[in-house]
């Protein structure tokens, strides 16, 4: 009932409506597992005009969390937009209310998992549209960019694990344009993780040091969809679920980023 279905602007892109990005997620993975093979862009939250003032929904967001990781909790969330309207201490945790904007809620859960170890119980639900509260902070990372090709080699990644974090492992086959990991800085970096090791005859102690690489980040359909930036898509097949840029030529998206 809640689901609306509109004409792209072109003959084969849609505008989907739904409630929340878990709606949205139980419909592609729906059509991925009868075989559809679809690319989804960043989810935006809809405004309302009421009475000529743009207004925007807000929801009621509990959190409870251990007490030694509530600041964090609470700063993580009045960034964006969260306001703190009551805080209850329950034995070793603490009960968090706040009013915040849809806007502000994705992309938000993962973040205080990640602060609170796991820890953090995050439920939300509706209050209604108040006005419009400003520019909220997005993510706050760039990138990793291949731009080439091929089948990701565990040498070439080593070599690059101080760049950012992967979320591919080694001995997949990517393309050039796919994202393959998280940058350490604000920047998106073009990187070649298909660059093998130049052989030679020459063999010293030292040189052949196995390559030690941590554990890719795995993300979930819906947390893909909180994931991306507006640049970017989330490719769905039934065999695979990757992210990549709109344009996956390097020279093309530098161009118009110089023209934006």
């Amino acid at each position: 009932m809640a689901l609306r279905v509109k004409d792209g602007l072109t003959a084969d892109s849609f505008v989907v409506y739904g409630r929340g990005v878990l709606h949205l997620s139980v419909l592609i993975e729906t059509m991925r597992r009868e075989g559809f093979e679809l690319q989804v862009g960043q989810p935006k939250v809809l405004d309302k005009n009421i009475n000529g003032v743009r207004c925007e929904p807000i929801e009621h967001l509990t959190i409870d969390v251990p007490e030694d990781k509530v600041g964090a909790c609470i700063e993580l969330t009045t960034r964006r937009k969260g306001a703190l309207l009551h805080m209850e201490h329950r034995e070793d945790r603490v009960h968090l209310d706040f009013d915040i904007p849809s806007r502000g809620i994705i992309g938000l859960r993962s973040n205080l998992l990640t602060a609170s170890a796991g820890e953090a119980v995050v439920a939300h639900r509706f209050k209604g549209y108040e006005p419009y509260k400003g520019e909220i902070e997005k993510r706050t990372n760039g990138s990793l960019v291949a731009i080439e090709t091929g089948t990701s080699v565990a040498y070439a990644m080593d070599k690059l694990q101080d760049r950012g974090k992967f979320i591919i492992y080694p001995g997949e086959e990517i393309y050039a344009g796919q994202v393959v990991g998280e940058h350490s800085r604000a920047n998106d970096l073009n990187v070649n993780i298909c660059k093998t090791k130049k052989l030679t005859n020459v063999r010293a102690s030292g040189t052949d040091e196995k390559a030690m690489l941590p554990p890719p980040l795995q993300f979930s359909l819906e947390e893909m969809l909180e994931y991306i930036q507006e640049d970017e898509l989330v490719e769905v097949t039934p065999k695979f679920m990757r992210i990549r840029k709109i344009y996956l030529d390097e020279n093309e998206r530098k161009r118009r980023q110089n023209n934006a």
